[in-house]
């Protein structure tokens, strides 16, 4: 169901009010980029094998294998979810990130009142 000429409207004041209010929001959630199928695939194959693993162990009450296998399904889930650098040519350096989040803003409210200033 399309959205009425009003809701348009209404909508797009929104998004601007949003923009105007916090621009560093839609910096954030534009640069999520698309989703990496390949390290999905593996990082998806690597956790039904720990957890493959892990039921291995538990059926054979071998604890250390049922580590094993949790430990390979925390390593699938994390690569599958964690985001690349991505690609930059040989030998050069990666250039900082000026970024303004929230444990930045607590590590400097935090020097500030180290340093006496309230």
């Amino acid at each position: 169901m399309p959205l009425s000429e009003y809701e348009q409207r209404v909508l797009a004041q929104m998004e601007q009010h949003l923009r105007d209010a916090d621009p560093g929001l839609e910096k954030s959630l534009s640069s999520r980029g698309r989703i990496d199928v390949k390290k999905l695939s593996i990082g998806v194959l690597g956790t039904i094998v720990g957890l493959g693993v892990l039921v291995a162990g538990v059926a054979t009450t071998q604890v250390w294998l049922g580590i094993l296998g949790f430990v390979g399904m925390l390593g699938g889930v994390l690569y599958a979810t964690t985001q690349s650098g991505g690609t930059r040519a040989p030998g050069t350096a990666k250039a900082p990130r000026s970024t303004s989040g929230f444990m930045d803003r607590q590590q400097e409210r935090w020097e500030k009142r180290r340093d006496g200033h309230s």
